[in-house]
């Protein structure tokens, strides 16, 4: 016969709403670093000049997205290690990264007390992959405006 476990819902919403703001504040940082980065790359005339700096500005730009999503991660780590959910940051993070990018592998199940955490930080993860998907794209669009004349609007 299958065992049932109460999965707790309320003390696991409050707990995971400062790292919710958290990691929207972290990707906000990013998303604006990448902005001003781009704007003065545009100032400097550097946009559309040639493909290996173009090239250098997706990926710069890629990079941020890339570190923010990782900070992240991290910040959701420490998060189950306060809630003693584990013993080392490492198997914290891999199971947060496991949340975070909703891969949902299921190899590491935590506790009825903080299961809910899981989708909690899962959401919040493909909110921020889809901000940085957008802002991605809009670095891109501008680039490739920036260097083919024949394509500005």
């Amino acid at each position: 016969m299958m065992q049932i476990h109460r999965v707790a819902v309320l003390i696991p919403l409050a707990v995971s709403a400062p790292a919710v703001l958290a990691t929207i504040l972290i990707h906000s940082m990013a998303l604006t670093a990448t902005v001003d980065f781009f704007r003065r790359e545009r100032r400097l005339g550097r946009t559309g000049v040639a493909l290996s700096i173009d090239i250098l500005i997706a990926s710069l730009a890629i990079s941020f997205a890339f570190l923010a999503h990782l900070l992240e991660i991290a910040l959701w780590a420490w998060l189950f290690l306060i809630c003693k959910e584990f013993q080392d940051f490492g198997s914290a993070f891999y199971h947060s990264a496991v949340n975070y990018t909703t891969l949902g592998y299921g190899d590491v199940v935590m506790s009825p007390a903080w299961k809910l955490l899981g989708p909690l930080e899962g959401a919040t993860g493909a909110l921020m992959f889809g901000v940085s998907t957008a802002l991605i794209f809009a670095v891109t669009q501008r680039l490739i405006v920036a260097r083919f004349v024949d394509l500005k609007e």
